[in-house]
């Protein structure tokens, strides 16, 4: 099923990049799978992919796949994953409830948190601000926010988007991931009822899931370290150059990159999942295991350019729409931050098992 819906995701990617839109078949192919209701706890009809320990390997498979086809609708999906994560996590019995009768109707989640000054503002049960760097903006039809109340935290909340186009004008235009359809989003005027409130102020930066489910965002990454190594193979094969011993170099070290990665995003799902390890632990874990693979990712882009040429450069080369997209991807907040606190963690004990 998924090999199938993978080479579906790749033959729409290059209309999708140069004509810059939202993914709406895949983001409907994944719903006539399943995967949207998949995230779900199994009580509410789920696999508990993502919303329980057991489900994590579901999820992993899920999220690389769904990167390997297709960058930009496995960020669309990590977000959706990431909503019903924090509803379950935070919300109450009725909340989750909902939020599950609305995805078995079909609706797309979405997780907006970054802003800039002066934000979201939460006054008298209804918002004000505007929210940045959306993606699935105009598209999802519902949607996890952060917004300061008059005192306290900030304060998670459950949106129903009105049907109203609040995509707001943005002069931003990313250089990859463009199917994301990352913007600006204007909340000001939406409801933002007491029974919409998830959870106590500063949930959103509770830990360790805060941190630790990084992991999710690094799942997609290794489907398209796995897609763009796939890419250059047969390019090389199609062009007679597989036989190259420099060639063979290139790509042996792709390989070991791409395995690498594979195997920390093995471990580090199992970690931030598993019942069985704290916080602590997994905080620390994942934020090595992020960094891993961005590494390999990196080293993946510049082999995959030295093997390929100017080619690599060409518009419509599935190579260089790929490389715009993982690097675009790639540039998630703090990296030097995430990997000293992971490294001073295992500085004073071992790396779990």
């Amino acid at each position: 099923m998924w090999d199938e819906l993978t080479e579906r995701f790749r033959g729409r990617a290059r209309s999708l990049d140069e004509h810059p839109a939202f993914p709406a078949e895949n983001i409907q192919d994944l719903r006539g799978i399943g995967a949207l209701v998949a995230p779900l706890p199994r009580a509410h009809g789920g696999q508990g992919a993502g919303t329980e320990a057991a489900g994590a390997p579901i999820l992993l498979e899920m999220l690389r796949a769904i990167g390997r086809g297709h960058l930009a609708t496995g960020r669309l999906f990590e977000g959706h994953v990431n909503a019903l994560k924090l509803i379950a996590a935070y919300g109450t019995p009725a909340q989750l409830a909902r939020a599950a009768a609305d995805v078995h109707a079909g609706h797309l989640f979405a997780l907006w948190v970054t802003e800039a000054p002066p934000g979201v503002r939460l006054q008298n049960g209804v918002l004000t601000g505007t929210k940045i760097f959306c993606s699935g903006a105009g598209h999802a039809q519902r949607a996890v926010t952060t917004a300061q109340p008059p005192h306290g935290d900030p304060v998670l909340v459950m949106l129903a988007l009105d049907g109203a186009d609040r995509a707001a004008p943005s002069a931003m235009r990313l250089q990859g991931m463009r199917a994301a359809v990352t913007g600006a989003m204007d909340l000001t005027g939406l409801a933002a009822p007491a029974e919409s409130i998830l959870g106590e102020g500063g949930d959103y930066l509770r830990e360790p899931e805060f941190s630790a489910g990084a992991w999710r965002t690094s799942a997609v990454t290794l489907g398209g370290i796995e897609a763009l190594v796939d890419v250059v193979r047969r390019d090389l094969v199609a062009r007679g150059r597989d036989g190259d011993l420099h060639q063979r170099d290139r790509a042996g070290r792709m390989l070991i990159a791409r395995e690498t990665a594979s195997l920390w995003m093995h471990k580090a799902a199992g970690i931030a999942e598993a019942d069985r390890f704290g916080p602590a632990e997994a905080r620390p874990y994942v934020n090595l295991a992020r960094i891993a693979v961005e590494t390999a990712a990196l080293d993946v882009i510049r082999l995959a350019q030295r093997s390929l040429g100017l080619a690599a450069f060409a518009q419509g080369h599935p190579a260089e729409a790929l490389m715009r997209d993982l690097a675009t991807y790639l540039r998630q907040p703090a990296p030097d931050e995430t990997l000293t606190e992971g490294a001073a963690w295992f500085m004073q004990r071992p790396l779990p098992p």
